[in-house]
């Protein structure tokens, strides 16, 4: 599902921002798109963390022939053994059941994240081991595409933006903090820009 204001933010971006409207202008056609289930999401997220992407795929495929359906209950049902066999390790097995008891149990309130603004389902997500704020910012970003979230712990968008604004000089998270503030309400749509502009190829969550 691509966002409904995708097309009013890439103008809004693209006339107040001469590099966004570059970048936009390269890569016509994509967009932000959501895989639509919020423990997958959540799930892949734990499984990607610290790994390359083709180790994350590769172990997802293996941990889809423990779970086939990727549910709560099959993770939780699950023997120990079978995750850390699938290539997960010691703790992110850890972090993966945890996740999994948390939506079967209630703590997490899932049905009631589209109703509450970004920093409450932060405070929610981060509740759960092996969560931390950037996570919960790729969750409102890939799966509730939140239109304003600014991920300044992200290495790519830092990178982008010391190669674009800053002639590759560092630049501090302050600073980063200010040249976004162009870009409201449209900041996750200026990183998922920017994201573009150092790999064509858009990741999902």
């Amino acid at each position: 599902m691509t966002p409904h204001y995708w097309d009013r933010a890439r103008r809004a971006l693209a006339r107040r921002d001469p590099i966004l409207r570059v970048i936009i202008r390269r890569h016509p056609g994509i967009a932000l798109q959501s895989r639509g289930d919020p423990f997958q999401t959540l799930a892949r997220s734990i499984v990607g963390q610290q790994i390359s992407v083709t180790a994350a795929d590769s172990v997802w495929a293996r941990l889809l022939r423990v779970a086939p359906a990727m549910r709560p209950e099959e993770v939780v049902a699950a023997r120990r053994r079978r995750l850390l066999a699938a290539g997960l390790s010691q703790r992110k097995s850890e972090y993966l059941r945890d996740l999994a008891r948390r939506f079967l149990d209630g703590s997490l309130h899932a049905a009631r994240w589209a109703e509450l603004d970004d920093e409450a389902v932060i405070r929610d997500l981060v509740q759960v081991r092996g969560i931390g704020r950037w996570t919960a910012e790729m969750f409102l970003i890939f799966h509730l595409l939140r239109p304003n979230v600014l991920p300044l712990d992200d290495l790519g968008l830092q990178k982008a933006v010391r190669m674009h604004y800053f002639d590759g000089d560092s630049a501090e998270v302050e600073a980063i903090r200010a040249l976004a503030s162009d870009w409201e309400p449209w900041r996750s749509v200026a990183t998922w820009y920017l994201w573009r502009s150092l790999d064509p190829v858009p990741v999902e969550y």
